[in-house]
């Protein structure tokens, strides 16, 4: 479903949706996910510190259970069929050990990437904050220094018809944004 821009916009920006109604046997081939990760590492990043970390499961691995294990339960109900969940963490210092102030934005505009290239290969990519963190740290044994932020499901968009109940509502409802009137304070020239 295409989002009703107000302008025109690029179509994978148009397209571009966060499903649940995953395809559990298509493939995300190595190709895929190499070129989704490798997206992900050309963004932009403060003092081209690349705070993020990718914790990569593929459906069927022990990497894909325990993930799957920290996200919450209407996450997992649907998530199980993704093809890969990729766990986001950060390192929360710089080289130097000073506060990397910075991470949080620096990961959404890699994982940002990374959804935009599975896009771009004819998948889709469906972000989740509803999980538990200090669980993935330690099930996923991240370092000391790595906090996680966030998990991606990537997988084959499949028939919403296959969801129940609230997330059969959130699949096939309009995909909506705030107006721009709304969210720039200033300087909008319309």
């Amino acid at each position: 479903m295409r989002a009703q821009t107000s302008q025109p916009v690029h179509e994978i920006i148009a397209t571009r949706r966060s499903p649940r109604s995953l395809d559990p046997a298509a493939p995300f081939t190595d190709e895929d996910l190499v070129a989704a990760l490798e997206a992900a590492r050309w963004a932009p990043s403060a003092f081209n510190g690349q705070p993020w970390r990718f914790f990569v499961g593929r459906n069927g691995d022990s990497t894909f259970s325990a993930t799957l294990s920290t996200l919450a339960p209407f996450n997992q109900s649907w998530a199980k069929n993704a093809s890969v969940l990729i766990t986001v963490a950060a390192k929360t210092t710089k080289d130097d050990g000073t506060i990397h102030a910075d991470y949080q934005y620096d990961c959404g505009l890699a994982v940002s990437q990374l959804v935009f290239e599975v896009h771009n290969r004819g998948f889709v990519a469906h972000q989740m904050t509803g999980f538990e963190r200090a669980a993935s740290s330690t099930i996923l044994e991240m370092d000391a220094d790595l906090i996680p932020i966030v998990v991606v499901a990537i997988g084959k968009q499949d028939v919403p018809e296959k969801l129940e109940g609230p997330a059969a509502e959130r699949e096939l409802a309009p995909r909506v944004r705030r107006p721009l009137s709304e969210i720039v304070v200033k300087g909008l020239p319309l």
